[in-house]
């Protein structure tokens, strides 16, 4: 479950780096903001899937 945990962030993180170009680009403020809490979103999915990581680690 970790390691979908970890892919499902990256993959929120892209997604949130991407909207957020757009938004720079299109100067969509709405869609910028989006992008950023899309990655932050993304990367606490991450910190998640390691700490499941560490936990099945500690227990084997």
């Amino acid at each position: 479950m970790s390691a979908s945990d970890k892919a499902g962030g990256k993959a929120d993180e892209l997604k949130g780096k991407v909207k957020e170009k757009v938004g720079d680009a299109t100067d969509n403020r709405d869609l910028q903001a989006e992008g950023v809490a899309d990655q932050a979103s993304g990367k606490a999915e991450q910190v998640k899937g390691d700490v499941k990581q560490a936990g099945e680690d500690v227990t084997r």
